[in-house]
């Protein structure tokens, strides 16, 4: 057995809609093995498992919300059990004021996760909060992402747990056209004169993410032409939005769906920045995430 010491534990919690997803992607951008929606009451044998792998994580992040409604009164004895494995966990609380979570809603068109219940879209924001006020009493880190984007967000959470870097941060995010142009978006690029996957029946409920369509769309001249020029015009024009007082851009791929064409290229891009040594880079699909 592995005698690896016991990593640093970050519980993420909060309200939907508050920006658990892309905190998550963040710590996993920064090193850390992610795990969405683990039932509480399975968090210290978790942790044991971890401890014990032959490849133990340094630093594990753990999304544990509403979700798993019956078992949020666990969560504090499991990070008590948790604790005395030597973990040291961390509770961040993630919140929204509720007219910014119903916009948020209306803005993405997804189903709140409480919805199952029948409840109004209003009823499922309230009862997600009544549901969570132990966690947010207990939390060490409380941020409220009222006013924030997600570039902001990212910097505040590197910033807590003192991973912040210096200079630019990318996001490249993707989007359907049908819900919207991001509002925050510094440079927007229409991928619908592409070939859409959509219509091959094999593809259709895949996304960008999935390999069979980076497959299908990589065999793409049209997708290859568009790739290299768009590569070229941002590996001119990012770098120089860097500055003093700019710690952030975002690039933004539009398609009709927001979940074959975007994605790809969102991925694709994301992957070439790092690629040519761009440190702070992270992905976001609107659609999917």
């Amino acid at each position: 057995m592995s005698t690896a010491p016991a990593p640093s534990l970050v519980i993420v919690s909060g309200m939907s809609g508050s920006g658990k997803s892309g905190a998550l992607h963040t710590l996993e951008d920064l090193g850390y093995y992610c795990v969405d929606n683990l039932p509480a009451e399975l968090l210290p044998e978790f942790v044991r498992r971890m401890q014990a792998s032959e490849a133990a994580p340094s630093r594990i992040a753990v999304v544990i919300d509403a979700r798993s409604l019956g078992d949020l009164a666990d969560v504090p004895m499991a990070l008590s059990q948790a604790g005395a494995l030597g973990a040291n966990p961390r509770l961040l609380y993630l919140e929204a004021r509720d007219e910014v979570v119903l916009r948020r809603y209306a803005d993405t068109r997804r189903r709140h996760p409480l919805s199952h219940l029948g409840l109004a879209l209003a009823d499922a924001i309230s009862l997600d909060r009544q549901a969570l006020r132990p966690l947010r009493q207990i939390a060490e880190i409380l941020i409220d992402t009222s006013e924030m984007n997600i570039h902001q967000m990212r910097r505040r959470i590197q910033a807590e747990f003192g991973l912040g870097g210096a200079g630019l941060s990318l996001l490249f995010e993707s989007f359907a056209y049908r819900h919207g142009v991001p509002a925050d978006a510094d440079f927007v690029f229409d991928a619908r004169v592409l070939p859409n996957p959509h219509w091959d029946a094999r593809l259709r409920p895949l996304s960008g993410r999935d390999p069979e369509v980076l497959e299908h769309l990589d065999a793409q001249p049209e997708v290859t032409t568009y790739m290299t020029q768009v590569q070229g015009f941002l590996d001119t024009w990012l770098p120089k939005l860097r500055s003093e007082t700019r710690s952030y851009a975002t690039v933004a791929f539009g398609c009709s769906g927001g979940r074959h064409r975007s994605v790809y290229l969102a991925e694709r891009m994301a992957r070439h920045c790092r690629e040519t040594g761009w440190v702070d880079v992270a992905v976001h699909h609107r659609e999917l995430d």
